[in-house]
């Protein structure tokens, strides 16, 4: 029976990985700035971990066969001024450093570290990424956030050298029923206003969050994985497709479309509106061609799903 230890494992990402690495017989552990006051579940530990202080429980890291690494500062959760941008890139690059560090100063049976990256990763759309989608040999985006991925990965590619294989999910729009950019899309469908964001034709790549599990649990158990992996589904829809499709399926024909002008989201959200305005067209061939087979390929399949019962 192997261990996991996941970095960043009381987030969204985190707990339905942990769920699912549990119910296939996975032991877990979560390292977390607090250990919760919940009730024991069978296979999951907590351990106590603090990045600023540079603190962390070596026998949790001794422990695990695998780390995931998920640890890092909402991208959207607030408005990117300097403070909060270094934010971002510090509580991803500085947490990987402490990982790293105590690997290198600990015996361990880490065999693979598998982490989170983004499609931020990629700059907007053109042509030929609007034909074939962006692979993961482009160069990340002169952008912040291209340069957030940049770093985030130059931070974890130092456990290579210390002979662990080394996968990294550049993860799209996360759908799921327990939190991110789902539920904001689901607000205002209940009071029967299906909301598209600016033009609406800016292309999401999404993934399920059953489907990016998977492929956490695929890249650990896979020794034939290596690097960069885009987590997307094959099937990356624009805004307006996904909100009515949203629509559809939560409220029949009972909805009202009504769009949400590029000027206002960005009065509102400040430079981190290029997150919800900018179209990003990712493939998801690489990971396919390792063997990975989606469970909700299609925007249908995947809300479908969400949204039953």
């Amino acid at each position: 029976m192997q261990t996991v230890l996941i970095a960043g494992g009381t987030g969204l990402i985190g707990k339905a990985l942990a769920e699912r690495l549990l119910r296939k017989n996975f032991q877990v552990v979560v390292l977390t700035r607090k250990i919760p006051a919940a009730g024991f579940t069978q296979g999951l530990q907590y351990a106590l971990w603090n990045v600023e202080e540079k603190k962390i429980d070596v026998a949790a890291v001794q422990k695990a066969d695998h780390i995931v690494h998920l640890a890092g500062a909402g991208v959207v959760d607030k408005r990117w001024d300097r403070a909060y941008k270094k934010e971002i890139q510090e509580s991803r690059t500085n947490s990987s450093a402490l990982l790293i560090e105590t690997l290198q100063r600990h015996e361990n049976r880490v065999q693979s570290f598998v982490s989170s990256s983004a499609i931020g990763w990629y700059g907007p759309d053109t042509n030929e990424s609007l034909q074939n989608g962006f692979a993961e040999t482009a160069l990340p985006d002169n952008s912040f956030l291209g340069e957030t991925c940049k770093l985030w990965e130059e931070s974890v590619d130092a456990a290579a050298t210390l002979g662990k294989r080394v996968v990294k999910l550049r993860t799209g729009i996360v759908l799921s029923n327990k939190g991110g950019a789902l539920n904001e899309f689901k607000k205002p469908l209940r009071l029967g206003l299906a909301t598209i964001l600016g033009s609406g034709k800016q292309v999401i790549s999404w993934v399920h969050i059953d489907d990016l599990c998977r492929m956490y649990i695929e890249a650990i158990q896979n020794p034939g994985m290596h690097g960069a992996y885009n987590a997307v589904a094959p099937s990356p829809v624009s805004n307006k497709t996904l909100v009515l499709e949203l629509a559809k399926t939560m409220r029949g024909k009972f909805f009202i479309p009504v769009y949400a002008p590029s000027f206002m989201l960005k009065l509102m959200l400040g430079e981190s509106s290029i997150e919800v305005l900018k179209s990003c067209t990712v493939s998801c061939e690489k990971i396919k061609q390792a063997g990975f087979a989606f469970l909700y390929p299609s925007i249908e399949a995947a809300l479908k799903q969400l949204c039953k019962g």
